[in-house]
């Protein structure tokens, strides 16, 4: 490999051409990530002025002090959805209800948007020519990263103007906002400067997405457990929910967590001035011993690929259900005592929580969505690999494209009944811990209820790798990630009946609770293996590459 050195000061340099140069770079950093990022803030906005909108319909004043007192006293109430602030105000109750949801999704974005736009286009080698131009590699990385931020800044400040405008007090929306901008810039800061540390863009985006995971369970843990309240200073959740927008509007946390970003934005740009192009600093040693496990056939190899992933998705999927389970009783009981909140929950989506059977089907449904997340995630690989030129030699053996595919997919399909396995195991263990009433057969047969939808979000991504192989991820998390948001929306703001059956949420029976909806199944596996077989068809006709 060639580095391509571009410090300045080795050559003059027209500072005109310099900045022509650099506003087409600012240009194509913001043609890359436009889409997304336009989809993220509609979202953000959209969700916060709908419950803010529907709060007199769906609580209106059924939230007296007693009952306020209940929620804020329950430890499993504030470890799953955070320390309730302010619901007696349309405003406070959308933060609560919709904050950490908003924040984990601007993060997500943000880290995975800045690992493509620095580390991806950097491996893929289309920053060669850029970085042998005027503008060296720290300006590179700094442009992109400036783009990242002020879309992540959009985000926040749209939530905040559309709660203002539905008439919540303009100072706490003000403060929401600056809370998911600057979470979604901890995270684009995070993210760029794992791409500068790390040599691949994969273990960056993992990197990142540990940091994410680690800070939910910060801010769960402190938020649960009294005595540990001060882990929330160390998590972004954490330090956003102790601004407690529309009661205290604290302005401190959301300082310390800018003076947080500000620090990794500097470290990033540090990180940058210091490498050469498409390598990082915790590059591998070179002549270490050769690996070959697993590959010895094209099922296998795909079986190895799939296995640092898997094994981290399960990890955080395991570690959030065993915590659902831990918790059974204290929900439950808190449920059936205060059947107002049952209520809520049931308009949100979550209906029969006052039962441990009723409160882990409600819960395992929102399981389609990580485990229909990894699917797609793993199929849009396959489209990363073809645009990285790392298919081209291995089409060039006795290997068919069909059964490259096929193989992918079976494994995929494999990680996926692994990590719904997981989850239904974790949850078991979980409740037998606290003595809940809950079968392993019982906590088994609710995760696999949503193996039919994950399987359709897996045949999606299959689809679009055939056809649109740019769009991957987004078109298989669809189902899932869409599917869900749409029965939510559908739920809460009163829709058509038919609305919320588009939803494949919808058709879900909540088991164990109930028994499953078989038709509803075969009807979703059906659509799976068509999806697949239409993007089997398209993968084989069309050009390496899309």
């Amino acid at each position: 490999m060639t580095a391509v050195d571009a410090r300045p000061g080795r050559t003059p340099v027209d500072p005109s051409a310099s900045r022509t140069v650099g506003a087409t770079v600012t240009g194509l950093a913001l043609r890359q990530i436009r889409r997304g990022a336009l989809i993220v803030a509609a979202l953000t906005a959209g969700m916060s002025a709908m419950v803010a909108a529907t709060y007199a319909s769906t609580v209106g004043d059924a939230l007296d002090a007693a009952a306020l007192a209940a929620l804020a006293e329950n430890p499993a109430i504030r470890t799953l959805f955070g320390q309730p602030v302010a619901l007696d105000d349309p405003g406070g109750f959308t933060v609560w209800r919709t904050g950490t949801i908003l924040a984990v999704l601007t993060g997500v974005w943000g880290l995975l948007s800045a690992t493509r736009v620095t580390r991806g286009e950097e491996d893929a080698g289309r920053w060669d020519l850029l970085a042998a131009g005027p503008i060296p590699l720290a300006t590179l990385v700094a442009r992109h990263t400036v783009v990242l931020t002020a879309a992540a800044t959009v985000t926040g400040l749209m939530a905040a103007a559309t709660l203002a405008a539905v008439g919540t007090a303009p100072r706490g929306a003000l403060l929401h906002g600056l809370g998911i901008a600057l979470v979604g810039a901890y995270f684009v800061a995070a993210g760029t400067l794992a791409a500068q540390l790390f040599p691949t863009r994969s273990a960056a985006s993992g990197a990142t997405a540990a940091l994410l995971g680690a800070g939910l369970l910060l801010r769960m843990i402190g938020d649960g457990v009294g005595a540990l309240g001060w882990l929330r200073w160390l998590s972004p959740f954490g330090l956003v929910a102790l601004s407690r927008p529309y009661e205290a509007n604290r302005v401190l946390p959301l300082a310390v967590l800018a003076v947080v970003v500000a620090a990794l934005l500097g470290a990033t740009l540090v990180a940058a001035r210091g490498r050469d192009l498409r390598r990082g600093w915790f590059s591998t040693a070179a002549g270490r011993p050769p690996r070959l496990w697993l590959l010895r056939s094209v099922p296998t190899f795909a079986a190895r690929r799939l296995a640092r992933p898997l094994i981290g998705w399960s990890a955080g999927v395991g570690a959030y259900y065993l915590l659902i389970g831990l918790l059974a009783i204290s929900m439950t009981d808190f449920l059936a005592e205060n059947a107002r909140f049952a209520d809520l929950a049931a308009q949100a989506g979550f209906g029969n929580l006052g039962s441990v059977e009723g409160y882990v089907a409600a819960l395992f449904a929102l399981l389609a969505i990580p485990a229909g997340t990894f699917a797609a995630v793993r199929i849009a690989a396959t489209a990363t690999d073809e645009v990285e030129r790392r298919q081209t030699l291995l089409y060039a053996q006795p290997v068919t494209r069909a059964g490259l595919l096929v193989a992918e997919t079976a494994v995929t399909a494999c990680g996926v009944i692994i990590i719904v396995t997981v989850a239904g195991l974790a949850s078991w263990a979980g409740a037998a811990l606290v003595d809940a009433p809950l079968s392993l057969g019982d906590a088994l047969a609710g995760a696999m209820n949503v193996l039919p939808l994950t399987l359709l979000c897996l045949g999606a991504a299959v689809l679009a790798l055939g056809w649109t192989p740019r769009i991957v991820a987004l078109v298989g998390a669809l189902p899932a990630a869409g599917g869900f948001l749409l029965k939510v929306t559908a739920d809460s703001t009163g829709a058509p009946g038919w609305v919320g059956r588009l939803s494949p949420f919808t058709h879900l029976a909540p088991v164990p609770d109930l028994p499953p909806n078989y038709l509803a199944a075969a009807i979703m596996l059906v659509s799976a293996v068509a999806f697949g077989v239409l993007g089997l068809l398209g993968y084989r006709r069309r050009d390496l590459r899309g």
